[in-house]
């Protein structure tokens, strides 16, 4: 069931997105009078179409990982003479970059839309109060304490973690110093210290906890919510709303304890003392077996945690007028684009390792994971994404929007096109380049599996 619902999400996610780059390459195709023979969202044999008034074929295909706009065009075959000057071809250079230009861009206005419907809406995020400083990290170096809030970093407002890991990400294996703006007792100032070349992990990054950070939480209490079907909490009797007491006789004092009392007991009963209804019981489980990525193995019993309300003086609340949101939308549009820049630059100079480079199946995943958790979640990530997207199409690789906006913008300079030994040299080189990083994105998301 959770892989349907993850390909959904999947398909959803880059129908979306995918939809918005191809119509800014046809919307502006069709100004520029260009005839437009095909929109198709996914790739592969069309599972329904429809034409429009003009000819165009709209077409839905069975494989959601892309789309493309097809154009009348003499490169692809003879065009009628009373078409010519429908063609693609045919256009001045300008046009022609126009055209090419568009996809990126819609989703570029898309994130804009986007991020200006979530200040309109309002946020409410936790505020990004530290819980532990971890010994001999750069937090410590720093100055941070336990109970600190953040509000800045080097001179950037941040209101959320989200904001504080965007920040760390970008100073990721440089030098120098960094500052945090901080508040502590109702008291404002700024600790700062090295970095000294402070690096992420090559696997699965986490800049919060390896600057040495984790954030404040909630005192989570033993009690169970979801229970799994089929699980062995299920097959054990215990149900959503029990709060396990003490595991083999041993009190415990949070949710994490039961945790740790678990995974350490792969297919060994464990006796649980639970509270139900006011009144106390004892319910053996034996947790099943599950094999972690390094080998080792720990126990599970398919339950989850019941969700805990967060203190309403740690959680702010964020939204703005129809104008107001307008410059904040630019802000996060240009903070996430100069994110995933730096990001690009940190992996070619490796200050970050390309294995974060990620494809499909990651995206399927957190496209699932953010459907999920509601609105917010689902529009801020469909932001991310799409400019992603925008700004991977505007790399200057042949094959990809930047690579023919180069070619286009060469012609428009020399007066004539590139010759056809040039540019079929560029599309091999360009295809060779783009199926090595979407085989080793893919090889990513298999070890991630």
């Amino acid at each position: 069931m959770q892989i349907i619902e993850t390909i959904l999400a999947l398909a959803l996610t880059l129908g979306i997105l995918v939809t918005l780059h191809e119509y800014g390459h046809f919307w502006v195709a069709r100004r520029c009078g260009v005839k437009v023979l095909r929109f198709s969202v996914g790739f592969g044999k069309p599972l329904f179409s429809w034409y429009d008034r003009q000819g165009t074929e709209f077409a839905v295909a069975a494989i959601p990982l892309g789309g493309y706009v097809k154009m009348l065009d003499e490169r692809e075959g003879p065009v009628p003479e009373a078409l010519k000057d429908q063609a693609f071809t045919s256009k001045p250079p300008s046009q022609r970059i126009a055209i090419a230009a568009a996809g990126p861009i819609a989703n570029f206005l898309f994130a804009l839309f986007a991020y200006w419907l979530l200040g309109v809406v309002g946020v409410t995020s936790v505020a990004p109060i530290v819980g532990e400083v971890g010994p001999d990290t750069v937090a410590e170096r720093v100055g941070l304490r336990e109970g600190m809030e953040l509000h800045t970093v080097d001179g950037h407002r941040v209101v959320s973690w989200r904001d504080v890991n965007m920040r760390l990400l970008e100073r990721a294996g440089e030098q120098g110093e960094i500052a945090i703006g901080v508040s502590e007792n109702g008291a404002r100032g700024t600790v700062s210290g090295p970095l000294q070349g402070w690096r992420l992990s090559d696997e699965a990054p986490n800049p919060l906890l390896e600057f040495g950070i984790t954030p404040w939480r909630p005192d989570i209490p033993p009690i169970l919510g979801q229970i799994s079907n089929g699980g062995r909490a299920e097959a054990a009797g215990l149900k959503p709303g029990d709060q396990v007491l003490a595991v083999d006789g041993e009190a415990l004092g949070n949710w994490f304890d039961l945790v740790d009392a678990i995974q350490a007991a792969p297919e060994t009963t464990l006796s649980l003392t639970i509270v139900r209804d006011g009144a106390e019981r004892t319910i053996d489980v034996r947790p099943a077996e599950r094999e972690q990525e390094d080998g080792t193995t720990i126990g599970f019993v398919g339950a989850g945690v019941q969700p805990v309300e967060w203190p309403e003086e740690v959680l702010r609340d964020v939204s703005y007028g129809p104008l107001a949101a307008i410059p904040n939308a630019f802000h996060e549009t240009w903070a996430d684009t100069r994110l995933t820049l730096v990001a690009i630059k940190k992996m070619v100079t490796g200050l970050l390792s390309p294995t974060n480079l990620s494809g499909p199946i990651t995206i399927a995943r957190v496209a699932e994971a953010s459907v999920s958790s509601g609105f917010e979640d689902f529009i801020r990530f469909l932001a991310y994404l799409s400019i992603s997207l925008g700004i991977l199409n505007l790399l200057p690789v042949p094959v990809l929007d930047g690579g023919h906006i180069v070619y286009y913008t060469i012609e428009a300079i020399r007066g004539k096109p590139l010759s056809d030994e040039a540019q079929a040299l560029g599309l091999r080189i360009g295809m060779t380049l783009i199926l090595t990083l979407m085989v080793f994105a893919l090889y990513n998301d298999l070890m991630r599996l």
